[in-house]
C-alpha cells in the first residue's frame, strides 16, 4: 500500500501563497541547488500525485508546457507522466496526461487510491485537502 505524503511550501505563519494568491516566490526555490535536488529526489520517489482542484489548475497551466520542459526537464517529465488524481466537487475533463477526477467523499476517495499498488502518492500544494485529510490520519508523512 502506498504512503500518502505531503510536499508543501508554507510560510512560518501558515500561508501557501501571497495575499493575492501569487506563488512566484516558489520558482526562486528551484534556483537553490540543494532544494532542487531535494525536489527532484521526491518527485522521482512518487508513484502518483494528488491535487485539489485549485492546485491542479495551477499545475496544469505550467507543467505540460514547453516552457516547463525547458526550465525544469527532470521535474516536468515526472509531473507529466505520473498518474494524477484530482479531488473536485465538480466533474471535469483534462487534456493533461494520466489525470483522473474524483468527486466522491474525500476520505473514501483517498482510502481507495491508497489501496492501489504502487509507490508514494504525493500531495503538492492543496492546503485545503491537507487540512481535511490530516485530522483523519490519512497522511503518512510530511516533507
Amino acid at each position: 500500500m502506498p504512503q500518502l505524503i505531503v510536499f508543501d511550501h508554507i510560510t512560518l505563519d501558515g500561508y501557501f501563497s501571497a495575499p493575492n494568491g501569487d506563488i512566484s516566490f516558489l520558482r526562486q526555490r528551484f534556483k537553490d541547488d540543494e532544494f532542487h535536488s531535494f525536489a527532484v529526489e521526491n518527485i522521482n520517489a512518487a508513484g502518483a500525485l494528488l491535487f485539489g482542484r485549485v492546485t491542479y489548475e495551477v499545475m496544469v497551466s505550467y507543467w505540460p508546457t514547453p516552457n516547463a520542459v525547458k526550465e525544469e526537464p527532470a521535474i516536468a517529465e515526472r509531473m507529466n507522466s505520473l498518474p494524477k488524481f484530482v479531488l473536485s466537487r465538480t466533474p471535469n475533463k483534462s487534456s493533461w496526461n494520466n489525470t483522473r477526477f474524483l468527486n466522491g467523499d474525500i476520505a473514501s476517495e483517498v482510502r481507495k487510491i491508497k489501496q492501489l499498488p504502487g509507490r508514494r502518492i504525493a500531495i503538492l500544494g492543496s492546503g485545503s485537502i491537507v487540512a481535511q485529510l490530516a485530522p483523519l490520519g490519512l497522511i503518512d508523512e510530511y516533507l
